[in-house]
């Protein structure tokens, strides 16, 4: 039995726990909470970027609400969002499973597809804007006439461009994350499907999949979120165009408070995108937030 001297020492590294979380809740209160409410206030002012900051109301908020420019960017960004999420989700689980094998040569692989990740966004843009140039681009090089497209002069070409870069960049990180899901998997539950003859593709819909769950909830979000925030790519690949085909809502605040500086409107729409991410966020976190309390209550 032990002696009442001995409690203190006991509890004393449990007191300490909550103070080591105080840096990280100043430098997110420093760096997130007070820079939203300064655009939220911002929202609610009329400022051209250099003179006085006036308040007007709601003014800033009805010339974005009436805009008929609004709800198609939110379509387009909602767009990019689904097709590029579509694209990104299979290749990135078949990658990843593929990478957590055993063999040496798919760690080699590995480095390879992270590559395109390490690159800047915008040095990617400029790369396959040369490369897409239909009169001094790849195609005019090879000579071959399907690659001579304009494919940044027509609105649907620009859009399948769009998603193409934007998955060819971030495919490797979300590919990494499956591949640390996958090696998480029991191996005995592969043993005992292979004991009962199931195959590489039966064990990929029946065991690989099924136990990838709460991995894609989690790289759906990152790339849900992360989808709102396509700017500098769009920037310099598109601006925007052609038309306003791939005009995006964070392009969309950018020409407004930058380009025709209107610092209401675009604060507006900055609070929007903040509304609309943490909606899609809460919304994928409901789909698996129960049934993942479930898992971890059984598995204390």
């Amino acid at each position: 039995m032990s002696s009442p001297a001995t409690h203190p020492q006991r509890r004393e590294p449990r007191s300490i726990l909550p103070w080591l979380a105080v840096p990280a809740l100043l430098m997110f209160v420093g760096f997130a909470v007070i820079p939203l409410v300064g655009v939220f206030a911002l929202s609610f002012t009329t400022w051209d970027g250099i003179g006085d900051i006036q308040l007007s109301g709601l003014t800033s908020w009805r010339a974005v609400l009436t805009d008929p420019g609004l709800p198609h960017a939110l379509w387009v960004t909602f767009l990019v969002m689904a097709v590029s999420w579509a694209v990104q989700t299979p290749l990135s689980i078949l990658l990843g499973t593929f990478m957590a094998g055993r063999q040496r040569y798919r760690a080699v692989l590995g480095v390879v597809y992270f590559v395109p990740l390490m690159l800047s966004s915008a040095a990617i843009a400029i790369a396959y804007k040369a490369l897409l140039d239909p009169n001094f681009g790849l195609g005019a090089g090879l000579k071959i006439p399907l690659l001579s497209q304009d494919w940044l002069g027509r609105p649907g070409l620009a859009f399948g461009v769009v998603v193409f870069v934007v998955s060819w960049q971030f495919i490797p990180f979300h590919s990494l994350i499956y591949q640390g899901g996958v090696q998480q998997i029991p191996k005995s539950l592969y043993e005992a499907a292979q004991l009962d003859g199931a195959g590489k593709v039966r064990q990929f819909f029946s065991i690989t999949l099924p136990q990838l769950k709460y991995t894609i909830i989690t790289s759906s979000t990152l790339m849900v979120i992360g989808s709102l925030t396509f700017f500098d790519l769009i920037f310099v690949l598109t601006e925007g165009g052609p038309g306003d085909s791939t005009r995006v809502l964070a392009l969309d605040m950018y020409k407004r408070g930058f380009q025709a500086s209107l610092m209401g409107p675009a604060s507006a729409i900055a609070v929007i995108l903040v509304l609309v991410g943490l909606a899609l966020a809460l919304l994928l976190r409901r789909l698996g937030g129960r049934d993942a309390a479930a898992s971890q209550l059984e598995g204390a």
